[in-house]
């Protein structure tokens, strides 16, 4: 696990503890801070056969107030970002004769909404990136998907939402999970590229 807080990943771990998890700090922004993550855990793990990005940063406001420098870091973040781990991940993937690369979308990757640019400009470009990562590993036997999660995800600060109703409108993180992994061991002749993961209760 890699983010920018590497104590936070690891309370994360104490709070409820896996076997062989290494936390390690990285700042998808920098090109450098994501090189030397692939340099740490490649020492510490091996090479990558399933990578995950995640990363995303937002900042909510009307196109008329925005700051460019916002707008800038969201897309930092949240798209050359992806491309900086898709890349380095990809060189490892295509050494070594395959694997896994899964980038996490939203509702904002499929359509933007008033007030929501710096999301869906990012995710936007994050999910033709993964289009285009597909296309080209695809042959060289590196699964690319894109996943959007559709709804809120259901966290600690939700716990105390006891009714059913409110329950049912949250993604349960443990079959986020599972949908994920069931990606990565996908047979190639079946390879999915785009999920959508919401609850029932959600409209689309």
């Amino acid at each position: 696990m890699a983010a920018r807080d590497e104590e936070k990943l690891k309370k994360l771990n104490e709070a409820e503890p896996q076997e062989n998890v290494r936390t390690f700090s990285c700042d998808a922004a920098d090109q450098a801070s994501v090189e030397a993550l692939f340099k740490a855990a490649g020492r510490e793990i091996g090479s990558p056969d399933l990578v995950i990005f995640n990363a995303g940063a937002f900042v909510p406001g009307s196109i008329l107030e925005i700051e460019p420098s916002d707008f800038e870091r969201c897309w930092r973040v949240g798209c050359l970002g992806g491309f900086r781990v898709g890349q380095l991940a990809a060189k490892a993937m295509v050494e070594n004769g395959g694997g896994t690369i899964l980038f996490t979308g939203a509702t904002a990757s499929l359509r933007g909404s008033a007030r929501f640019a710096n999301l869906a400009v990012p995710k936007f470009g994050l999910r033709a990136l993964a289009q285009s990562m597909a296309l080209e590993l695809g042959p060289q036997g590196v699964h690319v998907g894109h996943v959007i999660i559709d709804g809120q995800i259901g966290a600690e600060r939700y716990r105390d939402l006891a009714a059913e109703r409110c329950a049912d409108a949250l993604l349960a993180p443990d079959e986020i999970a599972e949908a994920f992994y069931q990606l990565h061991v996908q047979h190639r002749s079946a390879w999915t590229f785009e999920l959508d993961l919401r609850p029932w209760t959600e409209r689309f």
